[in-house]
């Protein structure tokens, strides 16, 4: 037994001893007698018993308090000899290096521990620094297991300080990272799981103050912002390491999680209320960003499925600004795929004569591409228009939609859907000149002015002469007589906006019918472009447009037709009111998929073969009255006898000779 060796050298290695050269001495025998008894007992026939805990429990502290002693007796510049802090990496290096699979729990449970003891996640460096140390000397195929240990520290610390829970949030994200370039293994969802939940408390830690209410350990809001902070950094800094069809998973999985209207009523915890699922929205989407900021895929249509791409315009239309705009900056990081939106930086606030100087990335549209916009074209446009007419959007949304407009425009762009966007665009001139009172004269003078700044661009890209001459002669008009519908005057921060929008008519507007007479002229098919553009609004389009509680209450009246004389009035009360049977419908698609993907094997199975017997039970009724008795010779059956039952055919004994 080692047990008298890793005791004694243990306490030599915190020797506190009055003279510092000879207090070093004894600390550097005592390290080196623990690095003798590791080396001796992996050869030996009691190799196992240096890993059981209570020699784990004595070893590991010993180590990381002189890793982190501050006094460096040999570690000054110009010594050669090495000092306490080197020889104890190196021990400790070798110790995780011949850690086998059951027995890295044993050898990281006590740095957690001394973590925990000596208060050391707050100061974040040294937290850091142990945990790169165990993440590059342990065996690549047991890193999984760390990020484990480190996951289920910080659920365990749920209701420690905010800067506890930071500082452990920062070495999970440096050691995911690591971990991540070699074996990724199950974990994956695992960290973004624990990360997501982390940030829930927090909301609610915010907004009551406190991380126990059964005790004093009072929080601040400044302290949970940097926490948010911190857990939003790891997310996008581990899903960057991840390959694009695990980071798709991803993308997926915190949309599960984001609140979202009409399929969870209940927005985020009881806690919260209201304000808390508003938080939880923005967060989660800034957390999505993070993940989509990096994120190339050649294929649209696998980029954004529909199961991601319907549940996050349906929050374009909610009434936060700030997550109407998250959601404009997660699309346009998706669509761009050749770095061309910082070149539309400078187009935001000036209209270009010639955006050849921009040198634009430009690829032929794919087919996959094309599908994508044949499938969800319509409702990105829509998306557009409506987040235009919102009364509290700002200058950075419709710089933002000029941005998305433009990265369609270059990215997934044929004849046929430039024709839509060059509608949807006078479409927006049309919203600017109907005097719609929810729109401010400033958001009048913002959708003209993007109208403006898009069709310069569009003009351009499709090099029709004609029509980019009708585009340069209208703004250069505008320049002279209404400057304040140009982005120059009114994408700044002190816009100069007018009265009235009175004299906006005739000359200065983009003309329809010049526009489609030159398109045309050139090939393109103009049907589309003189019909007017007039967007849909969808039910899910209500559900995410809810205002107050009582808009949350969808009215279902399930009434027969027979028994309703009255029916075209019902009708007209039932479109009143706003009557959504759809909603109900989705609520039970969802309970089903959820009992399918949770519910045990057996439960399943039972209530299928409840169901099965159900139908057969039906069945029989059926045939029972399907089947007739034979009728009697004499037409009828004979008074007082009750008549027989006629054999079905698939009831009946045939004898063997007859079956083929």
């Amino acid at each position: 037994s080692y047990d008298f060796f890793v005791s004694r050298f243990s306490e030599m290695c915190h020797s506190s001893y009055e003279d510092p050269d000879v207090r070093t001495k004894i600390r550097m025998a005592g390290i080196r007698g623990l690095q003798g008894v590791v080396r001796k007992t992996v050869r030996d026939e009691l190799q196992a018993n240096i890993w059981e805990r209570q020699h784990m429990d004595k070893i590991v502290p010993s180590l990381l308090f002189n890793l982190q002693d501050p006094t460096d007796r040999y570690g000054s510049p110009g010594c050669e000899k090495e000092s306490p802090a080197e020889l104890t990496e190196r021990c400790f290096r070798e110790l995780l290096g011949r850690a086998a699979y059951g027995n890295i729990k044993n050898a990281i449970k006590p740095v957690l521990m001394h973590l925990d003891n000596h208060s050391l996640w707050e100061g974040k460096s040294f937290a850091v620094r142990c945990f790169k140390i165990i993440m590059y000397s342990i065996q690549s195929q047991h890193s999984h297991l760390v990020i484990q240990q480190l996951l289920g520290h910080l659920d365990a610390n749920s209701k420690s300080s905010a800067t506890v829970r930071a500082g452990i949030v920062e070495v999970l994200s440096e050691a995911a990272v690591i971990e991540a370039s070699g074996s990724v293994g199950p974990t994956v969802l695992e960290v973004f799981n624990t990360l997501l939940k982390q940030l829930r408390l927090s909301v609610d830690y915010e907004l009551t103050g406190s991380c126990d209410p059964y005790s004093n350990n009072m929080t601040t809001t400044d302290q949970e912002r940097q926490l948010q902070e911190a857990v939003i950094k790891t997310i996008g800094s581990f899903a960057n390491t991840l390959p694009i069809y695990q980071r798709a998973e991803v993308m997926l999985f915190i949309m599960g999680k984001i609140p979202v209207p009409g399929i969870y009523p209940a927005l985020g915890s009881p806690i919260a209320g209201f304000e808390g699922s508003r938080m939880i929205q923005v967060m989660l989407l800034k957390s999505l960003l993070q993940v989509t900021e990096r994120y190339e895929s050649s294929n649209m249509l696998a980029a954004l499925p529909s199961s991601f791409l319907e549940p996050l315009l349906s929050f374009t239309l909610m009434e936060d600004p700030e997550i109407r705009l998250l959601v404009l900056s997660i699309l346009i990081s998706l669509i761009d795929r050749h770095q061309n939106t910082h070149k539309f930086t400078f187009l935001r606030s000036v209209i270009l004569s010639d955006i050849s100087v921009l040198k634009l990335k430009v690829d032929k549209c794919s087919r996959q591409d094309n599908l994508f916009m044949k499938k969800h074209g319509q409702r990105l446009y829509r998306h557009i228009f409506l987040t235009c007419s919102e009364e509290n959007s700002g200058r950075s949304h419709y710089q933002a939609l000029y941005t998305l407009l433009a990265l369609l425009s270059v990215e997934l762009a044929n004849e046929e859907v430039v024709v839509d966007l060059i509608r949807l665009a006078l479409a927006l001139q049309d919203l600017a000149l109907a005097n719609d009172e929810r729109l401010s004269l400033y958001n009048r003078c913002a959708v003209h002015a993007l109208s403006a700044a898009y069709l310069s661009l569009i003009s351009q890209l499709t090099t029709v002469p004609a029509f980019c001459q009708h585009i340069q002669e209208v703004i250069e008009l505008r320049q002279k007589e209404v400057p304040y519908l140009l982005p120059e005057d009114i994408f700044i921060e002190n816009p100069r906006v007018p009265e009235s929008l009175e004299r906006v008519e005739g000359e200065v507007l983009f003309q329809q019918f010049q526009i489609a007479e030159v398109l045309g002229g050139s090939g393109y098919n103009i049907d589309i472009l003189n019909t007017p553009f007039t967007p849909q609004i969808t039910d899910e389009d209500r559900l995410s447009k809810r205002k107050s509680i009582g808009d949350t209450i969808s009215l279902q009246m399930d009434m027969d037709p027979r028994y309703s004389p009255e029916r075209e009035q019902v009708d007209c009360v039932c479109s009143l009111l706003s009557v959504n049977g759809e909603e109900q419908e989705r609520e039970k698609r969802r309970l089903v998929v959820e009992r399918f993907q949770t519910a045990p094997f057996e439960e399943i199975a039972a209530h299928c073969g409840a169901k099965s017997s159900l139908l057969q039970s039906k069945l029989d009724q059926i045939f029972e009255l399907t089947i007739r008795p034979p009728p009697s010779p004499s037409g009828s059956a004979s008074q007082g006898q009750t008549p027989t039952r006629s054999v079905p055919v698939y009831e009946m004994k045939f004898p063997d000779l007859c079956v083929y």
